[in-house]
């Protein structure tokens, strides 16, 4: 696209000047024509005309949107921000910002930054009307955030496939929603799809049933979930019933007498090679100086 402008003065510099400052580029970026030659009046009185130039500048998508990216910059207060615009691939722009207040643009979760890349993006497409991606990036902002998102995915679909539920996302943006996609594809067992439209479409992270994974459970785990070990559930020996574990107070911990465990009982080996006197250490009970394992007989009086 061809952005041009037209411009009057006492000389062609000056004619050139006035028209590169309507189109807002440098005189040296842009390239002219001379319409008129200014004339001298004569005997400075009579006659005379002003210099007229066409100025002209071949507009490119990238060079669209880093102007309309700086002129809302401008708006928005922040002068000192600088713009590197880089020709990546074809049909593809990245625009870099620097300076000291550059953290003002990303905003909340970068909701600013990628607000400002979509605006730039259409104007971008409005140059010769056809698809062009434009990328805001600012100190390795865009990096970071990939990695984290990465980071998330697998994680909620790791926590998906442990709990056998549907993770909701917050709503994103496609590019981040694509991340997440990317990364759920590499855990095993785990799916993502889309759900609600425009600004409330979130990523939604599922167990696959095509693909079910059952996940390895440790000692803890069974003890916590109260369906197996001697801590909780229906079958625990401690908690019982309904109510699952129940905890000793702290005091008590270091009170409890030791109790034989049901492991330490002697092999059948043992059982024939150690002496019946070892294996049980009871001692007789006395009571009431009655002798012990006799027949109690009823006295009868010599008067009867």
């Amino acid at each position: 696209m061809i952005k041009e402008a037209f411009g009057k003065g006492y000389t062609i510099e000056e004619a050139l000047e006035l028209a590169c400052k309507e189109i807002g580029v440098e005189p040296e970026k842009a390239e002219y024509e001379i319409i008129r030659e200014p004339k001298e009046k004569k005997f400075g009185i009579f006659g005379g005309s002003p210099a007229e130039v066409r100025a002209f500048i071949n507009v490119t998508p990238s060079m669209a949107a880093s102007e309309y990216v700086e002129k809302i910059l401008k708006c928005m207060g922040l002068d000192d921000i600088e713009l590197d615009v880089k020709e990546e691939e074809e049909n593809t722009a990245e625009i870099n910002l620097t300076g000291d207040d550059v953290g003002f643009v990303i905003g909340r979760r970068g909701e600013t930054l990628d607000a400002l890349q979509y605006l730039a993006g259409l104007v971008a497409n409005h140059v010769d009307n056809q698809y062009y991606r434009i990328t805001i990036n600012t100190g390795n902002y865009r990096e970071k955030r990939e990695e984290t998102l990465e980071r998330l995915g697998k994680k909620l679909a790791i926590k998906a496939i442990k709990t056998g539920k549907n993770v909701s996302l917050e709503p994103m943006n496609p590019y981040e929603r694509r991340i997440i996609h990317t990364a759920v594809q590499q855990v095993n067992g785990a799916i993502s799809y889309s759900e609600g439209e425009d600004l409330d479409r979130h990523v939604i992270i599922a167990p696959d049933p095509k693909n079910p994974v059952k996940p390895r459970r440790n000692y803890r785990d069974k003890r916590r979930d109260g369906s197996k070990g001697s801590y909780g559930g229906k079958s625990g020996r401690r908690g019982g019933g309904q109510g699952g574990y129940k905890r000793t107070p702290y005091k008590e911990t270091f009170e409890r007498k030791p109790y034989q465990n049901r492991y330490n009982k002697p092999t059948d080996d043992e059982m024939i090679t150690t002496p019946s006197s070892t294996l049980s250490q009871r001692s007789p009970i006395e009571k009431a100086g009655l002798p012990l394992f006799s027949k109690i007989e009823k006295k009868i009086d010599d008067d009867q």
